[in-house]
Parts: structure tokens; C-alpha cells; sequence
């Protein structure tokens, strides 16, 4: 088959791999539909993070075409989504809906590839009924990372109706967070972004004000924003220094932080956390907790995350991808095996 491999920083290509197979009774291969290029995908492009050879790749939906002997709920022919870990979603853990941290839990990869193995696949994929519609399959795919990251990272920090919510990063997983907000029943989502594209997307997902700035500038925007108090609510969707304490310093005093950002090289000052009152919660997110209810969410055509994806690419084609959002020429890039 034919797969994507970063075999070093900004050196992507598409080549000759082997087909996946059932490798324990619990696994199913799948057909990819459709996959993508991710913002942590950036991370080893950029050479923030070691990378050699590595089959890139963690969202995806397809047609399962195998399943191994112990697998019941998904079978042959059915459309499914996953998400990026799987998880056995039976455990203490996942049962309380944290099904990323699940104690059997393992990376799903290489799914930027005509067929992809998913290992505990009872847990890890959801099936939709029939087949969804063609212009459907981009928002399903959206749901097996950013939009089930934007959603966590929105029900951590507590969003819903009377909240003021900050969204710190103009990603497609902050954009979807101020989608989720907004569902959420948020009165007051405010999104720091610098690109003309990206705020225009994050208004028609609900965002009711932009901030320019940055770090300490911006949170000083913010503040005047709200007399003085800042959100209520803040999404953090990053992962650096400056984006986090950008997202400590805006949340009020008794308030919540989403944090969904990947974390690099980020150490939040004991005395300034300890004095914030500040709560926080984050981490990888259990999308696979969200998924039943975004997919039915999807299905309804009430919700359209798959607008984040801007550039539709055939797979042979993913290094222009990765180069497209990399130079933000795209906020997201959509992959068709």
C-alpha cells in the first residue's frame, strides 16, 4: 500500500509500505476514506520533536476490511471512526470517560495510508449507521481528533451558558473549540488570532470577539474586555510557554484552563499558580468519550466542523500538505488515499 513516512524534519514523502494485518484477536484493519495532517504533525516537521522513518498519521475514518476473531462490535462494511488512542473502553478509567489514559492504552498511527490496523478496535472505533453522505466524511474525520480535542478542551474549562471564554491558538483545534463553546451554550467567546482566515472561520463557529495580541498584551485585552476579571473559561490549544501562561493569566480567579495543547518545554511557576486560583484540566483527550454524540451531531447536520479542512489533497500529494500548513497557507490539510 501507499503511505506517508517523515523519515526527517521537513523531509515527508509517500511510499511503499506494508499492508497492515491482524496481529492480535482484538484488532481490525480498516480502508482509510480520508485522513489528515495534524498540528502536532508540525512538531517533528519542524525538528521540535526527533523523528526518523516514522508512518505519520492518528485521524482517520474508513471501511473496516478485516477484524480479528474477539472483535464484536464493528464488522466488515462498516463506515467507522476512531480516535487516536485506542483504549478497550471497559476499564476503571475509561469507563469514567478518560478512555486516552484507558490502562490498556496505545497510539493509533500510520493512518495517512491507504489501510491502517487498529489495535482494540471494540473500543476504539464507533460505527455509522449506512454510509454518510459524501460531503459528510470531512466532519466525521474532523471527529477523531481536533473537533473531539476542541470539545474536551471546552468541557474542561467549564464552558457553558453566562461564561466569558478565551480560545488561545487559531489551529483548527482552537477553532473547534470555540464551535464547542458555542454549543456549550458560552454567552462570550473570544479568540486571539492574527490571521484574517482564521478569524473569519472562528466567527462563523460563534466567536463574538478577536484579540490581536499576544502573551501579556493580550491578556491585557482580554482584561479590558471584561472589566477588569478575565474568562471565565479558557481553552489553551498550543502547547508552549508563552501560550499557556497567555492562558493562565486571562482565566479569573476561581475560573477553568482547557489545556489540549501538546506541551513543549512548559513549567508553570508554583508561587503564580498557586496564587491564580486558578483551576486546571487537561491532557490527550478521550475523543472517543465525545464520539457517539459528535457523530449523531454530524449526522443531524448540526454541527460543520469539517470546515476547517481548507486544502483537499490526494495522498501522493501530502508533503505539499505539510508545507501548506506549515507555511500557513491552510489550516488544515485533508488527505484522500
Amino acid at each position: 500500500m501507499r503511505g506517508v513516512v517523515m523519515h526527517a524534519p521537513g523531509d515527508v514523502r509517500v511510499e511503499d509500505r506494508d499492508d497492515p494485518r491482524i496481529t492480535r484477536p482484538t484488532d481490525a484493519v480498516i480502508k482509510v476514506e480520508a485522513a489528515c495532517v495534524c498540528g502536532s504533525d508540525l512538531w517533528p516537521y519542524r525538528g521540535a520533536d526527533q523523528v526518523s522513518d516514522r508512518p505519520m498519521g492518528h485521524e482517520y475514518v474508513g471501511v473496516v476490511e478485516q477484524t480479528g476473531s474477539d472483535v464484536r462490535n464493528v464488522k466488515v462494511g462498516d463506515f467507522v471512526v476512531g480516535s487516536f488512542f485506542a483504549s478497550d473502553d471497559t476499564c476503571e478509567i475509561c469507563r469514567a470517560g478518560y478512555q486516552s489514559r484507558c490502562v490498556n492504552a496505545e497510539p493509533v498511527g500510520g493512518t495517512q495510508a491507504q489501510y491502517a490496523r487498529v489495535p482494540l478496535a471494540d473500543g476504539t472505533l464507533v460505527a455509522v449507521p449506512g454510509t454518510p453522505d459524501a460531503d459528510l466524511v470531512p466532519s466525521l474525520l474532523a471527529a477523531s481528533d481536533v473537533l473531539g480535542t476542541g470539545w474536551f478542551a471546552a468541557v474542561a474549562a467549564e464552558a457553558g451558558p453566562g461564561k466569558t471564554v478565551a480560545v488561545v491558538g487559531d489551529g483548527a483545534v482552537g477553532l473547534l473549540g470555540v464551535l464547542a463553546a458555542r454549543r456549550l451554550g458560552a454567552e462570550r467567546i473570544v479568540v486571539f488570532s492574527r490571521h484574517a482566515d482564521r478569524q473569519k472561520l472562528a466567527a462563523e463557529f460563534g466567536a463574538t470577539d478577536v484579540i490581536a495580541e499576544r502573551g501579556d498584551e493580550g491578556v491585557k485585552a482580554l482584561k479590558d474586555l471584561t472589566g477588569g476579571l478575565g474568562a471565565h473559561s479558557t481553552i489553551e490549544a498550543v502547547g508552549t510557554q508563552q501560550s499557556m501562561m497567555q492562558a493562565v493569566r486571562a482565566t479569573r480567579p476561581g475560573g477553568h484552563v482547557g489545556y489540549v495543547g501538546v506541551t513543549h518545554d512548559v513549567a508553570i511557576p508554583g508561587e503564580e499558580l498557586f496564587f491564580s486560583g486558578v483551576h486546571l484540566h487537561g491532557g490527550p483527550a478521550p475523543v472517543r468519550r465525545f464520539l457517539p454524540e459528535l457523530i449523531q451531531l454530524i449526522l443531524d447536520r448540526r454541527i460543520d466542523p469539517g470546515r476547517v479542512f481548507d486544502l483537499d489533497l490526494p495522498l501522493e500529494d501530502a508533503a505539499e500538505g505539510y508545507r501548506a500548513m506549515d507555511e500557513r497557507r491552510a489550516i488544515k490539510t485533508l488527505l484522500r488515499p
